[in-house]
């Protein structure tokens, strides 16, 4: 093999195998950011919620919100039915709206008109 040939190939192989340490670098910024910005986004919905908000707990429970701390919410599950919870189990209720949004009499809704 000629010297011209055998450096071009070292070269090659040189830029592979850069290229080969630098993906798992790349995933693992990649990770990084992206957990970030899930947490970040947690943390916003978590400042969000407010008493009357309509939430889920991440076991699936959905209830009212009557009462809050720093730490805790107590949630209406039912009328007369309030549980502690952690407050970083709780999330706004997919497709909730703010309770200054949400109608307080049933029968204003569409459903009552059907």
């Amino acid at each position: 093999m000629s010297p011209l040939a055998s450096a071009t190939t070292t070269g090659t192989d040189g830029q592979f195998n850069s290229i080969l340490l630098l993906l798992p670098l790349l995933l693992i910024a990649f990770l990084f950011f992206s957990q970030r910005r899930r947490q970040k986004k947690m943390q916003q919905m978590q400042a969000e919620l407010q008493v009357g908000s309509r939430v889920i707990t991440t076991t699936g429970l959905f209830g009212t919100i009557a009462g809050m701390d720093e730490t805790t919410v107590q949630l209406e599950a039912a009328p007369g039915v309030v549980l502690q919870w952690d407050r970083r189990a709780v999330v706004p209720a997919p497709g909730a709206q703010p309770p200054h949004a949400q109608p307080s009499d049933p029968s204003d809704t569409e459903e009552g008109t059907h």
